[in-house]
């Protein structure tokens, strides 16, 4: 069999799920019918029955921003929508197949109703879920599509990130993104079909393990073909039988890996971002799946104090991504944007982004594996400890490490940052026990990645060791991060914000990488009347400039740190300590900032 065309690796950015990819789908994004309901009386009365609501929203885009032709930032609680499905978006070229609908995110409890018939349930604000509505559809071809999302402004357990819970935004936290916020679509799938694949590279690099996940237990005479290519050349192709029990895993060898002088020309790095096509094909009877794929080779680690890509030290360049757009808050404004996005961060200098208190859309993380960036995948918090935001941060958070672990661009998982939801870490038993329990579940689920317990302060149980420093003096940063004494002595006590370095046990800075993951947060505005924050300020760009080189000059004189993330890419609402304004237009010009940020560092292993 031919592999699909085009490859996965090579697709314009607007297919929702880059690393399963079938040819047959249709978008649902565009105008649909909605409601607010205050009152809470839609499920009562039937709306999902009906659909007949008397607003017009853009999907997928808030109705907290201006996108969506709504633009309401008031509290409401439960939003409806509906739409009319026509005959073209469910048809069927096989009879035999199934149709599938899928919600990208909806933000944060979903109900899914088809033509009167309730179809799907999801919690969760920043993960995927998927309905079949092959029984459900309509044989007049009159099928009505109704979701009613539930999204409680004021509550703080519910896994929120940075989205505001007081009326107006304030300080670090933002405009709310509510309902649906990334794409819907459908697509056409055999009766027996891949639902998600997981690609783990080996530490050799000559191999890579596959686990294929499906919606039904195989035959036993299923054949499962996966094909692999580079740049339109085929390098291995493996048949193997469908195992008798549990999900397909299949170890596929790299023969020219094992060849060393051939090594370097497969890895991936962000210098070198090169991406391996894959076409996986599920062969059960008369039914037949293919999909389209992609992976990276390389590997992270950490030894001897540094932070390893594919087994030698690489000193990290990050930025603090928010991910947040004026007229779209949460969602990108576009597909376009997303890879716009990864190409800023990479031209001012950049190798990497962590993605903060949100999970980001997967088009962001192929634009960042495509054109080689470094992510960390962080997990949008919650803010009380009961066993209600326990039981679903947990859960969003495994759905989305299973999500993403696919992503050569993704490093680093951070299931806590500044014990947000767990606020009481250094005093608590049971909340350090959750801090260390997620920390290793993420472990148990991907093993190939540091996991951080606790981003900035009050660790648990970290592979990376950071902090979260805002002093605005360079001097004092050089005396902080001189040498390996002065980091023994910073994460003994407390940290530059006053608090305990560690919740728990001693840092072994001989061993575990250190980072400074917060710093920086320099503001600079242009608009005196408008209200702004930030953690330092510079009037104009010339001290702008010379604050900046001063911070991150300090950093990088380091000759023991791996890495930094600078607080923050873009003006965010009222935060204006950007290194561009919201709209995406950089403070000091781009060679300016590369030539600070992308300074030779002292650190050596």
């Amino acid at each position: 069999m031919q592999p699909l065309t085009p490859p996965a690796s090579d697709l314009d950015g607007e297919y929702p799920r880059p690393q399963l990819r079938r040819p047959d789908w249709r978008s649902l994004d565009g105008e649909w019918r909605f409601a607010y309901d205050d009152d809470e009386t839609g499920t009562a009365a039937g709306w999902f029955r009906t659909g007949d609501f008397d607003r017009v929203i853009a999907v997928p885009y808030p109705p907290e921003s201006a996108l969506s032709g709504i633009g309401d930032t008031s509290y409401h609680a439960v939003l409806w929508y509906s739409r009319r499905l026509s005959a073209e978006e469910v048809a069927r070229t096989n009879p035999a197949g199934r149709l599938l609908l899928h919600f990208g995110a909806v933000d944060y409890a979903a109900t899914v109703w088809l033509n009167g018939s309730q179809v799907a349930t999801h919690r969760g604000g920043q993960t995927p879920f998927t309905a079949d509505i092959t029984d459900h559809i309509a044989a007049d071809g009159d099928d009505l599509l109704v979701v009613q999302a539930i999204d409680r402004p004021l509550d703080v357990g519910q896994p929120r990130g940075k989205q505001e819970w007081l009326p107006e935004p304030h300080e670090i936290w933002y405009s709310r993104t509510s309902g649906i916020w990334q794409p819907v679509w459908v697509e056409e799938v055999p009766a027996t079909h891949v639902t998600e694949l997981s690609w783990r590279t080996t530490r050799s690099t000559d191999s890579v393990v596959l686990e294929v996940l499906c919606n039904r237990p195989l035959g036993p005479d299923a054949v499962i073909d996966v094909q692999l290519s580079y740049a339109g050349s085929p390098l291995t192709r493996v048949q193997v039988a469908s195992p008798a029990t549990g999900a397909p895993i299949l170890d596929i060898p790299l023969r020219d890996q094992r060849n060393g002088q051939h090594y370097e020309k497969l890895v991936w790095t962000p210098e070198t971002p090169r991406l391996i096509d894959a076409t996986v094909t599920i062969t059960d009877g008369d039914s037949v799946d293919a999909v389209s794929s992609y992976l990276g080779l390389r590997t992270v680690g950490t030894a001897a104090g540094r932070f390893l890509l594919n087994d030698r030290p690489y000193f990290v360049r990050s930025v603090l991504e928010q991910g947040f757009w004026p007229e779209s808050h949460l969602a990108a404004p576009s597909a376009d944007a997303l890879r716009a996005e990864v190409q800023l961060i990479k031209d001012m200098g950049f190798n990497a982004a962590r993605l903060h208190q949100k999970a980001e859309d997967p088009r962001f993380l192929y634009w960042a594996d495509r054109l080689g960036l470094l992510l960390w995948g962080e997990a949008p918090a919650a803010f009380e400890f009961t066993t209600s935001a326990m039981t679903d941060l947990t859960r969003e958070w495994v759905d989305l490490v299973r999500r993403d672990r696919s992503h050569p661009s993704i490093v680093t998982w951070v299931p806590f940052n500044e014990s947000w939801g767990v606020r009481d870490v250094v005093t608590d038993e049971p909340q350090r026990a959750f801090t260390r329990g997620l920390a290793d579940l993420t472990r148990a689920l991907d093993p190939t990645r540091p996991v951080i317990s606790n981003d900035g302060w009050e660790h648990t149980r970290s592979d990376i060791l950071s902090v979260h420093d805002y002093d605005p003096d360079p001097e004092t940063f050089a005396r902080r991060y001189a040498d390996r004494d002065a980091l023994s002595r910073l994460f003994a006590g407390y940290g530059p914000s006053h608090r305990l370095m560690m919740a728990e046990g001693t840092a072994d800075v001989d061993t575990l990488p250190v980072m400074v993951t917060e710093f920086g947060g320099v503001k600079y505005e242009t608009s005196a009347s408008a209200p702004a924050w930030g953690y330092s300020t510079s009037a104009t760009p010339e001290e702008l400039e010379h604050h900046l080189r001063g911070l991150f000059g300090a950093l990088l004189d380091s000759t023991v740190l791996s890495g930094f993330c600078y607080t923050q890419l873009t003006d965010t609402m009222q935060e204006a300590n950007g290194l561009a304004f919201e709209d995406r237009t950089p403070k000091l010009p781009l060679e300016t900032l590369r030539s600070i940020i992308g300074r030779e560092s002292h650190s050596q292993p």
